[in-house]
């Protein structure tokens, strides 16, 4: 074999090898909020995000997602207490926080419930959610 043909074939064999890793990442990140939605919020909210009758409120279709979209990264990250009203229904029940997601971790389970449940709401940016976690982490200090 000569020595053009067989740089090429290493340079095709590489180039395959790359394209494969590189595949295999994107395809493991491409479900990372569906995973962690499952994970982490799943048990309250529901597989479906319908919530659970009049004590835990509904991310399917929830206006609150729209209106509260400043608050959500804190919400998730840091947890709520207190009444809040979804869909025209008031609930009162405190949702722990999950102080161990980072920002990453945080963007995809928002990213997976505004296009997820009923929901066309508009994506997330890493940006947005950190800056949305400095605020709140300001808030809390």
């Amino acid at each position: 074999m000569s020595s053009i043909k067989r740089n090429r074939l290493l340079g095709m064999v590489a180039g395959a090898a790359v394209l494969t890793t590189l595949t295999q990442c994107f395809t493991n990140k491409q479900n990372e909020g569906e995973r962690l939605y499952a994970q982490h919020c799943a048990n309250c909210h529901m597989d479906d995000g319908s919530g659970l009758r009049n004590l835990i409120p509904p991310l399917a279709k929830a206006d609150y997602l729209v209106s509260h979209r400043d608050d959500l990264a804190c919400i998730i990250q840091h947890g709520q207490q207190g009444e809040i009203v979804v869909n025209g229904v008031t609930y009162n029940h405190v949702m722990p926080g999950a102080e161990h997601l980072n920002k990453g971790q945080i963007t995809n389970i928002l990213n997976y419930i505004q296009t997820n449940f009923g929901n066309s709401n508009e994506r997330f940016t890493i940006q947005e959610v950190e800056k949305q976690l400095d605020k709140c982490r300001h808030l809390l200090e």
